[in-house]
């Protein structure tokens, strides 16, 4: 059933290039490719732009042997390719929050190898966000880039913008937040599909126009009955993913997609920022403290405690692990967080990713994981 509820999501997601262009032309404001969901938008929006996240294409290419490996992941291949064969040429600007090296090298290719690109910025980010110097550290990096947008765009952004900004992303997490809540019952109104569309377009469509078709979407949500059967209610786990062809066949196969740790998904939208006097701590505290990238988790391991409880709030009963081929931080965490979770009685399944992704061959272990679970119950 295809009520179309979710249907401006979808559009938005497929034609994002488009809604950038026309976004463009409608405000007359700069478009700036974010690479990592650690760039804090809130500084970006203040300036009047429109952060669009670097998302792949999922499809083969050969452009980006020249400028990194092949032996990097394939989503630092896919969204350099992107950059490399013009489809962010809208954006003047390309900015990176420090996250993994791989992700480094190719915010690097980018902003050299563009040539639509007449601005660019590397946001240093302190990867122990545990240590007590971590938020002052932060802090300053975050107060310099705002003085970098300043003498950019040659306006001032002042703290009452910052606010306000703030106040508009803190919106859109709440309403995330709020969607994403409504899966933890029994037959969930809302599919992991679904929810994955909300989440990604809220990366790169104007917060005010997304906030405005949530509370559209949630106002309905009530009256709404899919009338499908749950089956196993699944979660991912992994770094980016918006392969939705992988998703849709999970939830064709007898599964529902109730919860995900990923940066595509929760750890995006998680937490909210605190309230602060001054915007620029309200907005770097936000981003030290939000649901831990495994490049940000040590020497504590804080995310496997928070991924096992987002598996038994939403009564997930087993968990997909979506590694994508050679992330280092990721296959790092992998054997630990592995053994957490089926410690705890959540039983797993490892997947690995690449720019293209065979579906009939995973579809196969999914089921063939679906078949032990049921076994499981049986006996």
């Amino acid at each position: 059933m295809n009520d179309g509820l979710f249907d401006q999501f979808k559009t938005w997601y497929e034609k994002r290039h488009d809604y950038a262009r026309d976004w463009k032309a409608r405000t007359g404001g700069q478009v700036v490719a974010t690479m990592c969901t650690y760039t804090p938008e809130e500084l970006l929006i203040a300036a009047g732009m429109l952060p669009v996240r670097v998302l792949g294409a999922h499809e083969p290419q050969n452009v980006t042997e020249p400028h990194i490996f092949g032996m990097f992941c394939p989503f630092c291949r896919d969204s350099l390719a992107q950059g490399l064969l013009g489809r962010f040429d809208y954006a003047e600007g390309v900015t990176l929050t420090q996250s993994c090296i791989q992700y480094r090298q190719a915010f690097n290719s980018w902003r050299m190898h563009v040539p639509t690109v007449t601005w660019d910025y590397y946001l240093p980010m302190p990867n122990d966000v545990q240590s007590p110097h971590a938020r002052k550290a932060h802090h300053a990096e975050v107060q310099a880039f705002r003085e970098f947008l300043e003498a950019l765009t040659g306006k001032k952004i002042t703290d009452e913008m910052l606010q306000e900004s703030i106040a508009v992303v803190d919106e859109n997490r709440r309403l995330l937040r709020e969607l994403f809540d409504l899966r933890k019952v029994a037959d969930p109104q809302v599919t992991g599909v679904e929810a994955l569309y909300a989440s990604l377009t809220a990366q790169f469509i104007d917060k005010r126009e997304h906030n405005e078709q949530l509370k559209k979407v949630l106002a309905a949500l009530p009256n709404r009955n899919l009338n499908r059967p749950e089956g196993v209610r699944f979660m991912t786990i992994g770094s980016e993913n918006d392969d939705i062809a992988f998703m849709a066949m999970i939830e064709s196969v007898g599964g529902t997609i109730v919860i995900d740790d990923q940066c595509s998904g929760t750890r995006y939208f998680w937490n909210e920022s605190l309230p602060e006097a001054d915007p620029i701590k309200a907005i770097a505290d936000r981003y030290c403290d939000r649901p831990a990238c495994p490049t940000k988790d040590y020497p504590n391991h804080t995310r496997f405690d928070h991924v096992l409880g987002l598996a038994k709030d939403y009564n997930a009963r087993a968990a997909i692990f979506l590694q994508q081929k050679f992330c280092d931080p990721h296959e790092g965490d992998y054997p630990d967080l592995k053994r957490h979770l089926e410690d705890n009685g959540i039983p797993t399944l490892f997947l690995e990713f690449d720019i293209t992704n065979p579906i009939g061959p995973f579809r196969i272990r999914v089921e063939a994981f679906l078949e032990t679970l049921t076994e499981d119950e049986l006996f």
